[in-house]
């Protein structure tokens, strides 16, 4: 794998890092500004729809751009909302930070998506793309853990300080590491915009949202859910997240390593048991042990669909991927900003702190429906015409013996 992958790696950890150490740093933030905890989620939630805008905007806007620059400025933006975020003066001022910040996530990791695979050969594809997101599951195991221990101990501002000195690493890693790459030659925004025309980069952006929105649904509310529920002290939850991590981590490499194979059966195991282990967190979210267990079991499952359905879209938006690429991470933000929602609403509706395991169970069986549906469709639009004709045929012969 070329080192170039090492310097997306790098951002996609600071970005990482600052997209999922909120989930443990709520009650802080919350008790902070004086708002409650499902108001406190709308971090995420305007994260992650901030990542969803951003994604198809930033990529026009860099289309006139060669991709390393643009990249190094997406990693500008993500600094300076993540200062932002760190000096806050309000609640508002906050979830700004988190918008400016999220601009950056679809963009960066849409782009670096792109690049990562013409770095190497066809049938390596996927293992470069899942290498760069490598950064992003990594930061789970280190970045999220240690800025969720010093926000507890030092206070959250610190956190999103540090995090935002990470993006000035990865700005700096891009510089240094990924060749200088023209601009493809002949791709207009027409070519682009033609991709959304195909059914199948559709239905793979589907599966997106509704199969790591079910992630989102029990990790959103992981802080609370493992302290008032499962009854682990505040200071347990960097471990536990460290776990969803280290799960992450393991996911993204098997989906990375068996999507270049079987990219289909893949989505169907993982999106299938996904349903269940969030379903079964449920019960599960009661015992210390039993729920350590689960959160592991959820960043695994969750991450192996990553690979594929980044592939998946790359392969069907074939000729001109960089928007359809970068709007497909928008769509992950958007199962973000979807299951964030619902699962504030549930809570709020009075379903206690596990009722979310709920949404994301539900979401990611309708996500496995999707799954079997664009493989249906596939297989009968990749039906050869000669055995449609003979079929035509057969049908003549037996209505005139008729």
């Amino acid at each position: 794998m070329p080192l170039a992958l090492l310097a997306l790696a790098i951002g996609a950890f600071g970005i990482g890092t600052t997209e999922f150490v909120i989930m443990g740093l709520l009650p802080e933030v919350a008790a902070d500004f004086g708002v409650s905890i499902p108001t406190a989620g709308f971090l995420v939630t305007g994260y992650a729809l901030g990542v969803m805008l951003g994604a198809p905007l930033m990529t026009v806007l860099g289309t006139k751009l060669p991709r390393k620059r643009m990249l190094m400025l997406l990693m500008g933006l993500f600094v300076i909302g993540n200062l932002l975020s760190a000096l806050a003066p309000s609640f508002a001022v906050m979830l700004i930070g988190r918008v400016i910040a999220s601009l950056a996530h679809g963009a960066f990791f849409g782009i670096g998506s792109v690049v990562a695979a013409d770095l190497v050969a066809p049938d390596k594809k996927a293992g470069a793309i899942a290498m760069m997101f490598t950064g992003l599951t990594v930061a789970n195991v280190v970045g999220v853990p240690l800025g969720t221990l010093v926000g507890q101990s030092v206070g959250w501002r610190v956190t999103f300080g540090l995090v935002a000195g990470l993006g000035v690493i990865g700005l700096v890693g891009i510089a240094k590491l990924v060749p200088e790459l023209p601009r493809q030659q002949g791709v207009r925004l027409r070519h682009e915009l033609a991709a959304f025309k195909n059914t199948q980069v559709l239905l793979a952006m589907a599966m997106t949202v509704l199969g790591f929105g079910g992630v989102f649904a029990a990790i959103t509310y992981i802080a609370p859910m493992m302290t008032h529920v499962a009854g682990f002290a505040d200071s347990s939850v960097t471990w536990l997240l460290v776990l969803f991590g280290l799960g992450m981590v393991a996911g993204n490499l098997v989906g990375g390593r068996f999507a270049d194979r079987a990219l289909m059966p893949l989505l169907y195991v993982s999106l299938g048991a996904l349903a269940l282990v969030l379903a079964l967190f449920t019960l599960t979210a009661h015992h210390k042990a039993a729920a350590a267990v689960t959160i592991t079991l959820i960043g695994a499952l969750g991450f192996a669909t990553v690979p594929p359905l980044q592939k998946r879209v790359l392969d069907q938006a074939h000729g001109a991927p960089t928007l359809a690429s970068a709007v497909n991470i928008g769509a992950f933000n958007l199962g973000n900003a979807l299951s964030a929602w619902l699962g504030g609403l549930v809570i709020g509706a009075g379903f206690g702190y596990t009722a979310p395991n709920w949404v994301g169970a539900a979401l990611a069986v309708a996500a496995l429906l999707l799954a079997f549906l664009s493989a249906g469709l596939e297989r009968r639009d990749n039906v050869p015409t000669t055995v449609v004709a003979d079929a035509s045929v057969t049908e003549r012969r037996a209505g005139v013996h008729g």
